[in-house]
């Protein structure tokens, strides 16, 4: 009988690793990996490292790079051919060349310096891939360039598996051997494409048909692994298999619900892929070699980092995304380690060598999620300015934001934001939209939107955007970490202007609010609203009590509704609502009459007036007493009539 307390343990370990991760706000990959360095023969040896236990971990890419596939399309591969046949083939060729060069000074071996450098060259799907998904960054620029590059890393690996034992050989049949895999890598590619397009959506209707949940799941496994067993008999990646799997998929109606059956198996199995990463790190190993493991680190991600800046610069990207590109390809990747453990294998490389390369490789994927996780503050630090693209584009901001005043500036012009701006122009209300997909402001902007390309967390596209005339900040993307530094930056410019965000769920309200946030509205909120309302309706209760309902929760919900709609008739139309209750910000500046005053002696109520909230050195307060004390630059958020609220400002700031 097999006794659990192994697995038990490692389970035990790693829920206590992740739990602290998330709870430092580390990548909870970082969790794995740390469990599989104790868990591992290095430490307390719990698990078996063997063929089996790696495989069991490749699989765990497999699913990875299906959800990577289903976030692709065949139009868009073709349009990122650039990146894939450009940057990722002048990348793999250059770094091997570099690092192979430095390992054949240093060893004395060609042979060595080529295996070392095709390993080093590689960089890690399975982390960059998850990190740049988990931080919605992966159709941003630089997300975009690093998946470009990693899918020709991944069809890189094939011509390397047969260039090591051909040379390890002095093979005669090398050009054959590279033609034939060529040919193969084609005729496979193209089969998988042609036919399996025409095949796949018939199959899935097929499948569909029969209303059975668990026959669907087992379809997607059997198409997942299917596809990747064929690629793999043909001398082809599991891992490219599957993209091209997930890339079929894409092109049908399944894509979402295949998206949400593999998720299970892809974060399971993922996670068990780092804690196999994990093991390979021995500790007699980085105390007996800390010197070679600390060369192989800096031929490793210097020279990587380098060459994908100074090539994704040379085929035009910006500084700021070339760098965040390169910083997440710095490290090594899992394909290292084949292609280092088949040199060794071969005589190509000594044990020392191959022993320090792998150290080198791990330790590296160790450092890549604090460089994809801080990219962001790397690039302020390291590119100061970006002189002629900024040029161009602030001017491109400004001349398009000068006749804007009293406008919302949107920030994300995804559906969440085109609905938005929809609304507003139905309000006769301006708006000014700043976005960081080049081909949506491109076309929003022959559509004669006024949306153009800029980063709202730079103060100087914030100003140009006209951030001191506008009257509202709305953020429709949700991204909690751009959320924050966009609000910082805004309230940098001007304590006084609201700032409205968009959140998944609950779970970032208090973090947005505290960061300064007037209003955070959860997508999960307002769904169970919209389904409530639609129940209540089909149950037979009256419209007018549903739409008393949902607003009674609506004014609980948020602050900034409380008081909106008391009173008010159930059909507004042809009722006139300039009288109606709104918000005014009012913003203390020296010698206001209010500072030091405590908030009940200003005698507000009196006016018929309330505070739904004050801001406070950017920060939100979530509670105020009457007997707070208002200080200089306090911004307090009032609620009344048109008239009141003037006679308030008046109070606040005159006495």
């Amino acid at each position: 009988m097999h006794s659990l307390s192994p697995i038990v343990l490692v389970l035990l370990v790693a829920v206590l690793a992740v739990t602290a991760c998330r709870s430092l706000r580390v990548p909870p990959m970082l969790g794995y990996l740390v469990v599989g360095f104790m868990a591992g023969p290095g430490v307390m040896n719990l698990i078996p490292q063997g063929e089996e236990t790696e495989f069991l971990g490749e699989i765990g890419i497999v699913f990875m790079m299906f959800s990577i596939g289903l976030e692709f399309s065949l139009a868009k591969l073709k349009a990122m051919r650039q990146l894939v046949f450009g940057i990722g083939l002048a990348q793999v060729l250059l770094t091997l060349f570099l690092i192979g060069a430095i390992v054949w000074w240093l060893t004395g071996s060609p042979l060595a310096g080529f295996a070392v450098g095709g390993a080093l060259a590689l960089s890690s799907t399975a982390i960059v891939s998850k990190l740049l998904s988990e931080r919605l960054e992966m159709a941003q620029p630089h997300g975009q360039l690093a998946i470009g590059v990693l899918l020709f890393q991944d069809l890189a690996v094939v011509p390397l598996l047969i260039l090591l034992p051909a040379f390890a050989a002095n093979s005669d049949r090398l050009w054959m051997d590279l033609g034939l895999a060529l040919v193969k890598v084609v005729v496979v590619m193209s089969l998988l494409l042609v036919f399996g397009q025409r095949l796949m959506r018939p199959w899935f209707h097929l499948v569909a048909r029969q209303r059975s949940g668990e026959l669907f799941t087992i379809n997607v496994l059997l198409v997942t692994l299917g596809i990747a067993f064929l690629t793999q008999l043909a001398g082809l990646s599991l891992a490219l298999g599957a993209f091209v799997a997930g890339m079929l998929i894409s092109e049908t109606e399944y894509r979402f619900q295949v998206e949400e059956d593999i998720k299970p198996f892809r974060d399971i199995l993922l996670g068990f892929f780092f804690v196999t990463v994990g093991m390979k790190l021995d500790i007699g190993v980085l105390l007996d070699r800390a010197g070679d493991i600390g060369v192989m680190l800096l031929l490793l991600l210097p020279v990587k980092l380098a060459v994908v800046y100074l090539l994704a610069r040379l085929f035009g990207h910006r500084a700021k995304d070339s760098l965040k590109g390169a910083l997440a390809l710095a490290q090594g990747g899992e394909f290292g380690f084949v292609l280092l453990a088949l040199s060794g294998n071969l005589g190509l490389i000594s044990s020392p060598v191959e022993q320090s390369a792998l150290a080198a490789i791990v330790l590296s994927m160790l450092v890549a999620p604090f460089l994809i996780q801080h990219a962001e503050r790397i690039c302020s630090r390291l590119i100061k300015q970006d002189w002629a693209l900024q040029a161009v584009d602030l001017h491109q901001v400004l001349v398009q934001s000068m006749a804007k005043d009293e406008h919302v500036i949107i920030c994300g012009y995804g559906r969440s934001g085109q609905s938005l701006a929809r609304l507003l122009e139905a309000e006769g209300i301006s708006f000014f939209a700043l976005d960081m997909d080049p081909e949506r402001v491109r076309e929003a902007g022959e559509a004669g939107d006024p949306v153009v390309f800029g980063d709202a967390a730079k103060r100087e596209v914030l100003m140009a955007a006209g951030a001191m005339r506008a009257k509202t900040v709305v953020i429709t993307f949700a991204d909690t970490h751009a959320s924050e530094r966009i609000i910082h930056v805004v309230h940098d410019l001007r304590r006084d202007l609201p700032v409205i965000v968009r959140t998944i769920d609950d779970s970032d309200i208090t973090r947005l609010r505290e960061a300064g946030a007037d209003e955070v509205v959860a997508e999960v909120m307002e769904g169970s609203l919209m389904l409530a309302s639609h129940a209540l309706m089909v149950m037979g209760v009256p419209m007018s009590r549903v739409l008393r309902r949902i607003r009674t929760v609506r004014e609980q919900r948020y602050s900034l509704f409380t008081g909106f709609f008391r009173g008010a008739s159930d059909e507004l139309d042809g009722i006139d609502d300039s009288d109606q209750p709104r918000l005014l910000s009012v913003q203390l500046v020296a010698g206001a009459h209010a500072i030091g005053m405590p908030l009940g002696g200003v005698k507000l109520d009196s006016l018929g007036v309330g505070v739904r909230g004050i801001r406070r050195r950017n920060v939100r307060l979530a509670h105020v007493a009457a007997d707070s004390e208002l200080l200089e630059g306090d911004v307090l958020v009032l609620l009344g009539r048109p008239a009141a609220l003037a006679q308030a400002e008046a109070l606040l700031l005159q006495g």
